[in-house]
């Protein structure tokens, strides 16, 4: 079974993300086939080096969780660009991604759910 999560919110203040990412999270560490694909302000979410107030999530180490179990993740490049964001800044075992590559993720997936 293969799972396509879609997030587009900000990564922080508002909790879809957040949500998408636990439930992402949680999906590849059962062992399903994952891909988890940021656009809009969710692109934001694959920078490196956040540093959050100590008790608040680090939406960085829950994609890199994602990636360690298995997960495919990849960021919108128009997004990235869009927000001065260049690939030298995203977290390791993420990739830019494009267009095309999402349309083939969401013919491929037996599920797709978008936050």
């Amino acid at each position: 079974m293969s799972t396509l999560l879609i997030l587009n919110d900000a990564p922080y203040g508002i909790e879809r993300v957040y949500n998408g990412l636990r439930l992402a999270g949680s999906l590849a560490r059962k062992g399903v086939a994952v891909r988890l694909f940021l656009m809009g302000d969710s692109a934001l979410a694959a920078k490196a080096g956040q540093k959050v107030p100590q008790g608040f999530y680090n939406v960085q180490n829950m994609v890199s969780a994602v990636a360690r179990h298995g997960g495919e993740v990849a960021v919108c490049g128009t997004c990235l660009d869009a927000r001065g964001i260049g690939d030298g800044e995203l977290m390791e075992g993420v990739h830019r991604g494009t267009m095309d590559e999402l349309t083939i993720w969401v013919v491929e997936a037996e599920k797709v759910l978008n936050f």
